[in-house]
């Protein structure tokens, strides 16, 4: 089943300090082979940039720029770092209670919605 081109769909990328901001800067994502969500990434897509415990916060948002190529990676497109980072707990105080909503992932790519992912927009904002 493929994806109407008019839907954006939002995602999660959590994985540790040092690989996000290399990345990041190179503009090039490695998605694991395993991932359950690699097959949806879409170019136009949005992702957040998050960084697990201890530290528990996002550190920058991007658009996908492709879709996964055959080497495993994302080209990302409109990169944005943020300084200061965005502490989960900010954004999870915007969401409000949900049983979706959690500061810790099992997966380096978690699909979220749209409304998880305006709330992480607008604490960077903040």
């Amino acid at each position: 089943m493929t994806r109407r081109q008019d839907h954006v769909a939002y995602y999660i990328f959590n994985t540790a300090k040092d690989a996000a901001l290399r990345q990041m800067r190179q503009r090039l994502w490695a998605v694991d082979a395993g991932e359950r969500h690699r097959a949806a990434l879409a170019a136009g897509d949005l992702v957040l940039v998050y960084l697990g415990a201890p530290e528990s916060v996002f550190i920058g948002r991007a658009r996908l720029a492709s879709v996964v190529d055959a080497h495993g990676n994302v080209t990302l497109a409109e990169v944005e770092e943020w300084d200061p980072p965005v502490p989960m707990r900010d954004v999870l105080a915007q969401i409000g209670p949900s049983e979706t909503a959690k500061a810790e992932f099992d997966h380096a790519v978690v699909l979220i919605s749209a409304s998880e992912y305006e709330a992480a927009i607008s604490a960077a904002s903040a």
